[in-house]
């Protein structure tokens, strides 16, 4: 693949993946001004997130087998003509009630943002480029949490909040022109996958059983939930519990994204001496101390802003490691079924993404321990998913290894 073509897939494919966090970012700062205007509350507000990750987990579910059926592009086109519609009810929701159902159906048509970009990659790159290609996707990935709140924050206190909801409408609509013209296809329609609910609950089956998959793919999902946690409960902790204004809110959450993104690149050069096993588990180590010592600094009411804002920022540093690695070695073991592998990684990622940020929401906060404490604990079980798992894969290796062994010998006699 010559190096333009290779980088327009690449930017195109971070663009598709970047629908997501812009659709949850850039309304963020937006809370306290939709909940005035749809005469709620924030934490009721949050309510609108947590459908947006539900809608992710679960039509992820859905468009995995259809990229796997139909190839990857046509599921694109429709996701993405579902999400501008969406967006569009969100303009014009009236009622809390109204924003959290067309949130649910926008991340339903977004989603395939998500899965397709890496059963492409799976498709087109060499196995061991991956975590590469990935990390070199949270580059372009990680500019919507340092853009997206900030542009968001001065577009609301402009214009009002349905204006994020018209940008979002605008830049997917160009995206959709993007992909009909400049995003090859990496898969053909195969005709033998069927979906009927059986043989897809079977697919999903056996990707799961995979050992591999289900280690890497639910420490990353759980290491992530606290992200997620982090999403819904900042907006309270910053701006109703600090006092910050939405702009200064925005500059915070563009600084702690940068974290992220740094991460994300210094990964690409330390994957050229470590494996990604290797890292994944130190970095999960370090980012499991940083939690707890975040929570009992809020337990303790020692940290104030400026010492909320720095743990939270090595934090969130840590999961710029656990992504791509853990995307990777998810991924590793499949190729026919890539979507499908890809859609049950995105959908048990943002599943428990949607808990831990519901889990925020009611908990009712009035400080920040839900948030930190929710944090704290998803690092803590990802890491103890990590080093159980690892265990088994490394049995299963070297049952494998006696297996063979034993088979030669017999064909030997």
């Amino acid at each position: 693949m010559e190096k333009q073509q290779r980088f327009v897939l690449i930017l195109i494919l971070g663009l598709l993946s970047a629908i997501g966090p812009f659709s949850i970012d850039m309304y963020l700062p937006g809370f306290p001004a939709i909940a005035k205007d749809l005469n709620t509350t924030v934490d009721y507000v949050s309510y609108s997130l947590a459908s947006f990750f539900i809608g992710i987990s679960f039509g992820q579910l859905i468009c995995g087998p259809l990229l796997d059926r139909f190839g990857r592009k046509w599921p694109l086109y429709i996701g993405l003509i579902l999400y501008i519609f969406a967006s569009l009810g969100c303009v014009f929701s009236t009622s809390i009630e109204a924003l959290v159902v067309f949130r649910f159906f926008q991340a339903l048509g977004g989603c395939v943002g998500s899965v397709a970009p890496r059963a492409i990659i799976r498709d087109v790159f060499p196995l061991n480029e991956n975590a590469k290609i990935f990390s070199l996707m949270i580059l372009i990935l990680g500019v919507s949490p340092i853009l997206a709140p900030t542009i968001g924050s001065y577009t609301i206190a402009m214009f009002g909040w349905p204006s994020v909801f018209i940008i979002l409408t605008v830049v997917t609509g160009l995206l959709l022109i993007a992909v009909i013209f400049w995003l090859p296809e990496s898969k053909q329609p195969d005709p033998t996958f069927s979906l009927k609910p059986k043989p897809i609950l079977l697919s999903f089956y056996a990707v799961l059983k995979n050992s591999q998959f289900y280690t890497y793919a639910f420490t990353g999902a759980v290491a992530s939930a606290g992200l997620f946690a982090y999403l819904s409960g900042s907006p309270f902790v910053f701006m109703q519990m600090y006092r910050v204004t939405e702009q200064q809110y925005g500059w915070i959450f563009a600084l702690i994204a940068s974290g992220l993104i740094a991460s994300s690149q210094l990964n690409t050069y330390l994957l050229r001496t470590y494996k990604s096993e290797q890292i994944m588990t130190t970095l999960l180590i370090i980012q499991t101390g940083i939690g707890f010592v975040l929570f009992a600094g809020s337990f303790f009411d020692v940290l104030g802003l400026y010492g909320t804002v720095g743990l939270i920022f090595l934090f969130l540093s840590c999961q710029g490691f656990s992504f791509p690695n853990s995307a990777a070695l998810s991924m590793a073991p499949f190729s026919k079924e890539a979507g499908s592998a890809s859609a049950l990684m995105g959908a048990i990622q943002m599943g428990l993404g949607a808990l831990a940020a519901a889990l925020v929401g009611f908990l009712n906060a009035t400080t920040a321990l839900p948030m930190t404490g929710v944090m704290a604990s998803c690092t803590a079980i990802g890491l103890l998913i990590l080093l159980l798992g690892q265990r088994k894969i490394k049995f299963e290796a070297k049952k494998r290894v006696v297996q063979e062994q034993v088979f030669a010998q017999l064909e030997e006699y």
